[in-house]
């Protein structure tokens, strides 16, 4: 029996001739918390300890080694020299012509008196930055530092946001496992491009959002239980259905301070690239929806104009500001600068239709607009670009370092031999993965079911945006900013495969019952388990096949060959 005010009216209820007849019982606090939340994962020490085992295991394969090679690869040529510029003004610097053989040996302030056209916000290269201040700026370590430091701190959040998320220890500790063992993850954690930081924030910001669903929740089944203990016979419509007059919409919930730190984070994503504007667009959409479903299905009549007023207005001004101040926070060195790029350019044109805002914020807009037209037109060719159709399946790999090798050089024991970083994707999760964010898909339109909404708005809004770019130069590792949710995706796919897991019995058989899925049969449960486990180990095994690609291993060229499974991954 529901309970709720806004269920469909029964027959047995339309045919209560009187009102006075009729006795309405509304829901308990536990009922609704029930209701909005479901049971949650009850062992709170393993949801710890087996994250914390799987970050240090993942955290312990992206620091070995990670100062090899001993070289600027791929586009650290471009930020590991703007974090050092940073170190001494807070701006990028020019630098003279090939200065990287020179940085590489320890030579590294030899940069020009002059600003670099920079044409990335600075939050991704203050991080490297940050790692160049603690370990020396000679380092190759010191360099990869902060990227091996979110790297591993992913694989600790992405298990507890999908144990938070599916209800489950054993899924979250499973995302972690994934996670951990993505190739693409697993590269970009050892190499500081920009990146893996704007994964990182916007993989927090989700998790923040996640936390404040539940808060938001169990706030509002309490305060709703109180107003229903306030209103025990509510008022009712001719027919006999409990209602209430439409001037009350439900409880205001306050002050949020999840969402206020989803805005800081997004604007912390902002700052690292542009492309985190359309998660904060599809994260402020989620988040409001989940307030839609949250009031409707606690009983607030109105429940779409309730949320409208009461959640809709103080999610914007949560995120949308507190990000953008956080994204121009993060421009503090370039305005506390007298020589960065464009730093000058409000001074150098008198008379400009803004000239009563301050010169620096007309000077920033103006590199904003520059920044922006550079961003759209880019088309110079690349080797190894790529178009966002063959993303999904890896079609076009970005090689971030290739040497060759004879014999006895480098401890190359063939007749020749090949060290290789390789940003690809493990072939066997990403493959699932389109068929997992296909089940997501049809699971969210299908069934209503939030948790694969969740997953597909954050698959979105890294992936759908860059159709509108098939024409620029762009690269497969762009997905690194939404590998957590094929991550998350393979991970619903993997718990549809194991079945409803027996719940321990903290609320009583009845309500045990009424608010979880059926348990799965044992025999249903076991042969799920065989069949997850298995994908599970085909997965971790494929990556320690790839693995020397991943990590500059210096392997027989056979071998490096034999890895090369598609002839569009050379």
């Amino acid at each position: 029996m529901n309970l709720l005010p806004n269920a469909p009216r029964t027959p047995e209820r339309a045919q209560v001739p009187r009102r006075s007849q009729l006795a309405v019982r509304w829901p308990t606090e536990t009922e609704l918390r029930l209701t909005l939340l479901g049971i949650r994962a009850q062992s709170a020490l393993w949801g710890w300890l087996l994250p914390i085992a799987i970050a240090v295991i993942g955290g312990a394969l992206r620091f070995f080694r990670l100062g090899e090679p001993h070289t600027l690869i791929f586009d650290e040529t471009y930020y590991v020299k703007d974090a050092y510029s940073y170190l001494f003004g807070g701006f990028e610097r020019n630098w003279p012509d090939e200065p990287n053989d020179s940085f590489e040996n320890g030579d590294q302030h030899i940069f020009l008196d002059e600003p670099e056209y920079a044409v990335h916000p600075p939050v991704g290269k203050w991080m490297i930055a940050a790692g160049l201040k603690i370990f020396g700026t000679d380092s190759s370590f010191g360099w990869r530092f902060a990227a091996a430091v979110v790297g591993t701190l992913s694989i600790l959040m992405i298990a507890r946001i999908a144990r938070r998320l599916f209800g489950s220890t054993l899924l979250g500790a499973t995302a972690g496992i994934l996670l951990a063992v993505d190739g693409e993850h697993f590269v970009h954690s050892r190499t500081s491009l920009l990146d893996v930081f704007l994964m990182f924030w916007v993989l927090a910001a989700f998790g923040a959002l996640l936390i404040d669903r539940d808060q938001s929740r169990i706030r509002l089944s309490r305060l709703m239980a109180g107003w229903y203990r306030a209103h025990p016979f509510g008022r009712r419509a001719d027919d006999g259905t409990p209602t209430w007059t439409l001037g009350w919409w439900g409880p205001g919930l306050g002050l949020r301070p999840w969402r206020i730190v989803a805005g800081l984070c997004l604007g912390l994503a902002l700052g690292t690239k542009w492309s985190a504007l359309y998660f904060i667009v599809a994260f402020g959409l989620m988040t409001v929806l989940w307030d839609v479903g949250a009031r409707r299905a606690a009983g607030v009549i109105p429940y779409l104009r309730a949320t409208a007023i009461k959640d809709g207005i103080p999610a914007f001004i949560s995120i949308v500001p507190v990000a953008l101040l956080s994204y121009l926070a993060s421009w503090t060195g370039w305005i506390r600068s007298s020589g960065g790029y464009d730093r000058q350019w409000a001074a150098e044109h008198p008379g400009h239709p803004a000239d009563w805002l301050p010169d620096w914020l007309v000077s920033l807009a103006h590199y904003h607009f520059t920044t922006y037209g550079f961003h759209v037109g880019l088309s110079s060719d690349h080797p190894y670009k790529s178009n966002p159709w063959g993303w999904l399946v890896q079609w076009r790999p970005t090689s971030f370092y290739y040497e060759s090798y004879g014999s006895g050089d480098a401890g190359c024991e063939a007749e020749k031999c090949s060290a290789a970083i390789t940003s690809l994707g493990n072939p066997m999760l990403w493959w699932l993965g389109v068929i997992a964010l296909l089940v997501c898909i049809g699971a969210w339109a299908l069934r209503r079911d939030w948790r694969a909404g969740a997953i597909c708005a954050g698959f979105a809004a890294g992936y759908l945006p860059w159709f509108q770019y098939q024409d620029r130069t762009i690269y497969t590792f762009y997905t690194i900013v939404f590998t957590p949710f094929v991550v998350l995706a393979v991970t619903y796919l993997l718990g549809l495969i194991l079945g409803p897991e027996q719940r321990a019995n903290a609320v009583g058989p009845e309500l045990l019952r009424r608010f979880t899925a059926r348990p799965a049969p044992p025999a249903r449960r076991l042969w799920g388990a065989l069949a997850a486990g298995l994908i599970v180990a085909i997965i971790v095994i494929t990556f320690a096949y790839f693995y020397p690609i991943y990590s500059a291993q210096v392997i027989p060229y056979q071998s490096w060959n034999e890895r090369m499974w598609l002839v569009t991954w050379i």
